[in-house]
């Protein structure tokens, strides 16, 4: 369910991206308004027309901020996605409501047997996916949309989701949900069925804080289908909790959390993970990315020089914006072969040489 090569033309910024292939390891550099977040929240939406939830999230933000310079400049946002043997193509049109719809819906597929595609139109006007009234092609797509999430853990504030009681049953707590909301109850389903992934997550947080000692989860004794995030320090019985832990040690764990994962999703996309971590976690956070990333496949959007230091420049693909649209351009093997010898990938970014610089 890794992810080939995507097209998509007319959607906030980006006026055109023509099949960009994808690898393990993707991350977008660029400047503030280059058009890295519209990329990253193109799979938001693929998330929301998954849920069938398009037309609410569409009406919401509105059709006319979705399409590329509004609706009298672009009259539909066309997306594809390849992955493996599938593709998964829509052409979205704006309502008089300004919300979106399908007005074509296709999935095709490629088999290694036949040179072919065989293209299926499975909707036509329809103001939600039809994935869910087919079957074959249509199972795998549904199966590859469900599993691609975007992360992002930016919310730490003392009203944040993360640092309250969550339900323990809940079916949800199979995978960690993607602004973190339910960490202690998939932490406390790790420790019961994955304990050896558990121990490696605790000794992984060590790194970055050497004062943790572990975690203490159990559900609460007033209401045994809720828990929340408890912890202990070395030498201290004292039980913290989430509102205990700086912010940077918070989004940190959750994303230690999020790539320590045992059966975790063939795709991750992570929005800015380096937000508010300290240089020492963005060096243990590189690693953990680069050994997900070794059967795995990571999209990832920053602006941290730190972060793009430990990465090969074949890693990194380069937003700018051009005219008022974004443009993405992944770096050659050997396009920096005369400066990475002397210049570590941060530095030649932060000189302009490769762009995504304002």
């Amino acid at each position: 369910m890794k992810i080939d090569a995507i097209t998509i033309k007319n959607y906030k910024s980006i006026k055109e991206i023509e099949n960009l292939k994808l690898t393990n390891i993707n991350i977008f550099i660029g400047s503030n308004g280059a058009g890295k977040s519209n990329f990253i929240s193109f799979f938001k939406m693929l998330n929301m027309i998954i849920e069938k939830k398009l037309r609410e999230y569409s009406k919401i933000i509105g059709a006319d901020n979705l399409l590329h310079f509004g609706i009298k400049t672009s009259s539909e946002i066309f997306g594809q996605v390849d992955f493996g043997k599938n593709k998964y193509s829509f052409n979205l049109v704006p309502k008089e409501d300004d919300s979106l719809f399908f007005e074509t819906e296709k999935t095709i597929y490629k088999s290694y047997y036949n040179t072919g595609q065989p293209q299926r139109t499975i909707g036509q006007l329809n103001d939600e996916t039809k994935l869910f009234e087919c079957s074959t092609v249509c199972e795998y797509v549904r199966n590859a949309l469900l599993s691609w999430r975007v992360y992002h853990f930016h919310d730490t504030s003392s009203t944040a989701k993360v640092k309250g009681s969550c339900a323990i049953s809940s079916s949800a707590n199979k995978q960690l949900l993607p602004n973190g909301e339910n960490l202690s109850a998939f932490l406390y389903y790790l420790k019961l069925k994955f304990p050896k992934s558990f121990f490696m997550i605790e000794e992984t947080i060590k790194l970055i804080a050497p004062y943790f000692d572990r975690f203490i989860l159990e559900p609460d004794i007033f209401d045994e289908d809720k828990i929340r995030l408890e912890w202990q320090e070395v030498g201290n019985e004292k039980l913290f909790t989430a509102h205990h832990l700086s912010d940077g040690t918070l989004r940190m764990i959750c994303l230690i959390t999020l790539l320590l994962q045992p059966n975790a999703p063939d795709t991750i996309i992570i929005d800015e993970p380096e937000l508010g971590l300290h240089p020492y976690a963005i060096t243990v956070l590189a690693s953990l990315m680069k050994s997900f990333a070794m059967d795995k496949q990571l999209i990832v959007s920053t602006q941290s020089v730190t972060l793009i230091n430990h990465f090969e420049p074949q890693d990194i693909i380069v937003t700018d914006k051009e005219k008022g649209a974004s443009s993405f351009r992944r770096l050659g093997d050997d396009e920096l072969q005369d400066w990475i010898e002397d210049y570590s990938l941060g530095e030649i970014w932060e000189k302009n040489i490769i762009g995504g610089r304002p």
